[in-house]
């Protein structure tokens, strides 16, 4: 997670990165090569879990326990910021988080933490949607879950990704164990919305409950905030 210190508003926030500026925009020179932005946006919605902390709308993010980066850099670029400082921002907060924020040192390092600050400096707080090969990173084919002997079990993303291994799921009318096993880097539980919810877990963990379902259509999720807005949720049809 990117932090921000001591930004309570856009306009304080332009001012703080704009004088910042002639600095940060240094710490994206340090690699000879050109970043790989593929790289780049794949960890932030993967690996280096980014998206779950932050909003990115051209990352498809939609994380809500650290800054929203489109509203952070808006403004700063109509105030002349230019994607290479942004760029140099992000990196520097990537190595040097703010004191007291929950984002790790170094989430990513060296060349990765190079491409995910130059994919969020090519699109942070610009309108319009990724095109060519960064419009294929993250989307995936949803595939479907089926209960077999009273039990559906539908787990996370091994990724880091906010998404489940189906986006849909069929079950009988009935009793139904629902079980969630999460090998990704971060925290998720599942739920049936309005019928059930397993434990939060960590990687390794396993999340699971039991309920009664009527047939009809529902809708099962993570509930961990920010991770259903951010596509970690499915349609379940019971019948």
């Amino acid at each position: 997670m990117i932090g921000f210190p001591g930004l309570r508003s856009v306009a304080h926030r332009s001012l703080l990165f704009l004088s910042l500026a002639a600095l940060l925009a240094l710490a994206a020179c340090g690699r000879e090569d050109s970043p790989d932005l593929v790289n780049g946006k794949t960890l932030f919605i993967g690996e280096g879990t980014c998206g779950s902390c932050h909003t990115l709308a051209r990352a498809g993010t939609k994380g809500t326990q650290g800054p929203n980066l489109d509203e952070a850099f808006e403004q700063a670029r109509l105030d002349g910021m230019t994607d290479a400082t942004v760029e140099g921002v992000v990196h520097r907060q990537i190595g040097y988080p703010r004191r007291g924020s929950i984002m790790p040192a170094d989430l990513v390092t060296g060349d990765d933490a190079h491409d995910v600050a130059a994919y969020v400096g090519e699109v942070a707080g610009k309108p319009g949607e990724d095109t060519g090969e960064l419009a294929d990173v993250g989307v995936k084919a949803g595939g479907n879950a089926t209960a077999k002997n009273g039990v559906l079990e539908i787990d996370a993303d091994e990724t880091g990704a906010l998404a489940f291994t189906a986006s849909t799921a069929t079950a009988p009318a009935g009793p139904l164990e629902v079980v969630m096993k999460n090998p990704s880097p971060i925290e998720h539980d599942i739920a049936i919305e309005g019928d059930g919810k397993g434990p939060t877990v960590g990687t390794g963990g396993t999340s699971q409950f039991k309920t009664t379902l009527k047939p009809g259509k529902y809708t099962f999720l993570c509930t961990v905030p920010g991770h259903a807005d951010g596509g970690m949720k499915g349609e379940l049809t019971v019948k």
